[in-house]
């Protein structure tokens, strides 16, 4: 190929060169002035659920503060929490169901956005959920508090979802946490037949296993309150399985309980001592038997091998307080109604009404006892334990009670 020479080719090399330079000036200028895309996107580390499925912790570290976004979907209940592009460096294990939450899915769902998708074990309300600083390490951290409550509870902060804002653009400090009256709810009661499963409780001396005893008892004052037909009437059991004490609480929660009865039946190594007890929940044991009973109940998640996480409970809100309060008032009403009408058809112990730290009885919002029938250890008690004809008139004596007292509730308003 022939070379140019002379003024033509001169100007064409110096427009050659021009353009070079501002092509190379025009790469130059994006490299040195704008940081790779990489350094835009917000890293994510450290994921940890924490709690138990009455109210759970979900706390994720951030290496920059991030706005989010969160809503609520149904079918099955879940959290979706909307974050900036996220690089997730998240541990497999802290995936594992804990608490409230069953399944963690997490992702990029466009060029700006990730997503992180909470599926719960039933009907939630979100108490709180924050991107806060952390106060002595570096970056931030994403904290998200869930607590079990009703299905109602559940779809009014759907309905309240739905009426405001579009639901990718929800207000974080939102609150959802609405109580709808529902006038003319039927009086509803939760029977929780203790242990069950792989946990079977006391063992009596002529070989009774707790377990069996507290299901039998529990399906026949099932079928005498159903029988009155006025009354919503759910168990926490109904056949050989195995509940963790939290997971108890929650479904009474779920299912808006007014009153939560749980069915056990004890042992102790004096023999001679027989009859029923009925507990209410205190963090100051009534008596040394009653402190004993409430450690020996509560040991029932560590005898089938399930991992207690203690949640923090302490209680922030004023209005929380005066529920508990409440709700504690409630349960003492009952327990002196039931004591009252128990007495007239069955043996009680001395003192019959007690009080001790158990963790099946801690839910604030519904007024709840514990029912010890009976002493397994106890030859007498066991026979009667064991006997239709005894248990029907314990049943037909609490049903009683419980009549008394859902009257009184519905009397008063709720």
């Amino acid at each position: 190929m022939r070379r140019l020479r002379g003024p033509l080719s001169d100007c064409l090399q110096r427009a050659g060169l021009l353009l070079l330079a501002v092509c190379l000036l025009g790469l130059a200028v994006p490299l040195a002035t704008r940081p790779p895309a990489h350094a835009d996107i917000l890293k994510a580390h450290d994921f940890l659920v924490a709690g138990d499925t009455a109210r759970t912790r979900i706390v994720m570290q951030l290496d920059d503060d991030a706005s989010l976004n969160w809503f609520l979907l149904r079918s099955p209940h879940r959290l979706v929490v909307d974050l900036p592009q996220t690089s997730f460096a998240i541990v497999p294990d802290d995936l594992k169901p804990r608490g409230l939450v069953t399944n963690v899915r997490y992702g990029k769902i466009s060029d700006d956005h990730s997503r992180m998708i909470f599926t719960a074990k039933g009907p939630f309300t979100v108490d709180g959920i924050s991107v806060v600083k952390n106060e002595s390490s570096p970056g931030y951290r994403l904290v998200a508090d869930i607590v079990a409550s009703s299905e109602a509870d559940f779809e009014a902060a759907l309905a309240k979802q739905a009426g405001g804002a579009p639901k990718a653009t929800v207000a974080a400090d939102d609150p959802v946490d609405v109580k709808p009256t529902s006038p003319g709810k039927p009086f509803t009661i939760v029977i929780d037949p203790g242990h069950g499963g792989i946990d079977g409780g006391a063992e009596g001396v002529g070989g009774t296993i707790e377990k069996n005893i507290t299901l039998a008892f529990g399906l026949e004052l099932r079928a005498a309150l159903e029988k009155v037909g006025k009354y919503r009437v759910y168990m926490t059991r109904d056949d050989d399985r195995f509940l963790p004490l939290d997971e108890r609480v929650r479904i009474a929660r779920q299912d808006e309980a007014d009153l939560f009865i749980s069915i056990h039946a004890d042992t102790i190594s004096i023999k001679g001592i027989r009859g029923a007890t009925v507990y209410t929940v205190s963090d100051k044991a009534s008596d040394a038997a009653a402190a004993a009973v409430a450690t020996r109940e509560n040991l029932s998640d560590d005898l089938a091998g399930v991992e207690i996480t203690e949640a923090n409970h302490d209680v922030a809100d004023i209005l929380v307080d005066l529920i508990r309060r409440e709700t504690h008032s409630f349960s003492i009403r009952f327990a002196r109604s039931l004591v009252g009408q128990l007495s007239s058809s069955i043996e009680m112990i001395n003192h019959p009404h007690r009080f001790a730290g158990f963790r099946v009885l801690r839910a604030p919002d519904v007024p709840s006892v514990l029912v010890e029938l009976g002493y397994l250890s106890n030859p007498k008690d066991e026979t009667e334990l064991r006997d239709p004809k005894w248990r029907a008139k314990a049943v037909e004596s609490m049903c009683k009670a419980i009549s008394q007292f859902a009257a009184a509730r519905t009397r008063a308003g709720g």
